[in-house]
């Protein structure tokens, strides 16, 4: 059986912060998009009386276009692949932290019962269920901090794919720079063909 991936769209600054630093940061879900969602994990903090919720997504599904546009819509944004056994001994032992996939609901299902206030930083609506979420939680009942550096090994980092809206001129440049940070230089780095695919197009010239 092969390794298991989670994946994590973000932008070359924030890669260039992982590579360099050796860390995730998680941070505070008032800055998500989805405000359903960003209730929902502050409504877990009020409720189980904690000082701080910070948070970091990533996802198992693999590579979709709505991912590219809503998590990486630049083209500075990239794709981590993750080993997840990795990832998972990096978290292990330390307190606060947990790791555990998004339970997408309908409205209707949670009409008539109430949810129990543990599971309110790992549920989504049904809408989002594509997203195939995996959700990093740290949490503190005294610590009031607005980021949370977690250590982890480079070699938990299997690839790095750049932005198909990165000009193709650019990317050798970009390669070379991730390559020369100080235990890079064997870091997979390449451009997704998703928006743009050779073979693809080569087929569709040859149709009769």
């Amino acid at each position: 059986m092969g390794d298991v991936h989670f994946f994590r769209y973000t932008d070359l600054p924030s890669l260039i912060h992982i590579l360099k630093n050796r860390q995730l940061t998680l941070l505070d879900p008032m800055t998500w998009d989805d405000k359903n969602d960003s209730s929902f994990v502050t409504l877990y903090r009020e409720k189980s009386k904690l000082a701080s919720v910070l948070a970091l997504c990533f996802t198992r599904s693999q590579e979709t276009y709505h991912h590219w546009r809503i998590f990486a819509p630049t083209s500075s944004g990239v794709r981590i692949t993750l080993n997840e056994q990795s990832l998972r001994n990096s978290i292990d032992g330390i307190d606060g932290l947990q790791l555990m996939e998004v339970e997408y609901v309908k409205l209707e299902d949670i009409r008539s019962t109430k949810l129990p206030r543990h599971r309110l930083p790992f549920i989504k609506r049904y809408p989002y269920r594509a997203e195939s979420e995996v959700r990093l939680l740290w949490e503190s009942e005294t610590e009031e901090m607005l980021s949370y550096a977690l250590p982890i090994e480079l070699n938990a980092i299997r690839q790095v794919t750049l932005s198909p809206w990165l000009h193709p001129a650019l990317v050798e440049s970009v390669k070379s720079s991730l390559k020369a940070i100080d235990g890079c230089s064997k870091l997979t780095v390449h451009r997704t063909t998703l928006i743009s695919n050779d073979e693809w197009l080569k087929h569709g010239t040859a149709a009769t």
